[in-house]
C-alpha cells in the first residue's frame, strides 16, 4: 500500500514539473514572431530569357523546352516567322532547397551549356526579416558550330565562355514581384575588333499577377561596356505566364533568338526599333523525384 501510494505521489509530482516546464516555454515564447518567407517571388526559373531567384526544391526535377521563332517582320511569305525554329531542351535537378544543377543545349550555335544555382538568402518578415532573396549563379557553355570540318583553325578553348551573375529580387506584394540582375560574361575568343572578351551587364526584371494563374512579366538586359564597334543590341522582353499546377506557360516576345547568358546579353542582332522582334515560349514541367524538405 505505502509502495502504492509513493508512485501516486511520484506521478502526480512529475507531472507538476512537466506543467511547469511547459508553461515556462510558453511564456519564454510568448511574443517572439514566426519567421514568414516570401513564396513564389516568379512563377518560374526564368522572367523571359533571364534567370529568376526561383529554385527548385530538394528532389526536385525541371525540364524546360524553349523554343523563339524567326523574326515577325519577315512577313507572311515566312508566316511571321513561324517557319523557323530555334529550340533549348534542359534540366535542372535540385541537390538541396538552396543548391541546384543543370545543363541544356540549345540549337543556337549548337552550344551545350551547364549551370550552378545557390540561394544565397530568403526574403522574410517577422522573427528573421531579410529584404530580398539573392542568389548566385554561374555556367560554363561550349558552341559547336562551326564543326572541325568546316573551320580547322577553330580549337576547343575558341568555344567556351563563362557566365557568373547574381539575382537580387523582392517580392513586394501578392502581385508585384522586380529583380536586378548584374552579370559578367568572359568568351575566350572573340573579333576583338567589334567585341570584347569580358563584358558587364545589368539586367531588370519584374512580374505583375493579373490573377491567380496569369502574370505579366518584362525584362531588359543593359550591357554596360559594349564595343563602340559592337553590331548587336541590348537584350529586352515581354511575356504571359500561365500556371496550371506541375506546368508553367510562358509566351513572350523577345528581340533575343539566343536563350542562354552568353546569346542573348551579348549576341542580340535584333534591334526593336526595326521590328526585329521574335514570338516564342518557355514550357516547364517539374518531376519530385525524391522527398521534399522545408527549408532550413
Amino acid at each position: 500500500m505505502k509502495s502504492t501510494l509513493i508512485i501516486i505521489i511520484g506521478f502526480f509530482l512529475c507531472w507538476e514539473v512537466q506543467a511547469q516546464e511547459d508553461l515556462l516555454k510558453e511564456l519564454e515564447n510568448e511574443g517572439k514572431e514566426e519567421v514568414i518567407y516570401a513564396h513564389q517571388t516568379f512563377d518560374g526559373t526564368r522572367i523571359v530569357n533571364g534567370q529568376s531567384v526561383e529554385t527548385k526544391g530538394a528532389g526536385s526535377l525541371e525540364f524546360i523546352f524553349s523554343h523563339r521563332f524567326g523574326r515577325i517582320n519577315t512577313g507572311a511569305y515566312n508566316l511571321w516567322g513561324l517557319d523557323d525554329a530555334y529550340v533549348r531542351l534542359g534540366l535542372e535537378y535540385g541537390i538541396t532547397d538552396r543548391f541546384g544543377v543543370g545543363i541544356g543545349r540549345s540549337s543556337t550555335d549548337k552550344t551545350y551549356d551547364g549551370f550552378l544555382r545557390y540561394k544565397i538568402t530568403r526574403q522574410s518578415s517577422g522573427q528573421k526579416n531579410i529584404p530580398v532573396t539573392i542568389v548566385g549563379f554561374t555556367s560554363m557553355n561550349i558552341k559547336t558550330s562551326p564543326n572541325k570540318d568546316d573551320d580547322p583553325n577553330v580549337i576547343f578553348n575558341d568555344r567556351l565562355a563563362y557566365v557568373t551573375q547574381f539575382m537580387i529580387a523582392r517580392k513586394f506584394s501578392s502581385k508585384l514581384s522586380a529583380q536586378v540582375t548584374p552579370v559578367y560574361i568572359h568568351r575566350n575568343t572573340v573579333d576583338q575588333s567589334i567585341e570584347n572578351n569580358d563584358d558587364f551587364a545589368l539586367g531588370i526584371g519584374a512580374r505583375y499577377k493579373i490573377t491567380r494563374s496569369l502574370a505579366i512579366t518584362g525584362e531588359y538586359f543593359y550591357r554596360i561596356n559594349p564595343n563602340s564597334a559592337s553590331p548587336n543590341y541590348n537584350s529586352m522582353g515581354i511575356g504571359l505566364d500561365i500556371e496550371t499546377g506541375g506546368h508553367v506557360f510562358q509566351l513572350l516576345f523577345t528581340n533575343s533568338l539566343g536563350m542562354i547568358e552568353r546569346s542573348f546579353i551579348e549576341e542580340t542582332s535584333g534591334d526593336v526599333a526595326n521590328g526585329d522582334i521574335h514570338f516564342g515560349f518557355n514550357i516547364s514541367r517539374n518531376f519530385q523525384l525524391g522527398s521534399k524538405r522545408s527549408w532550413d
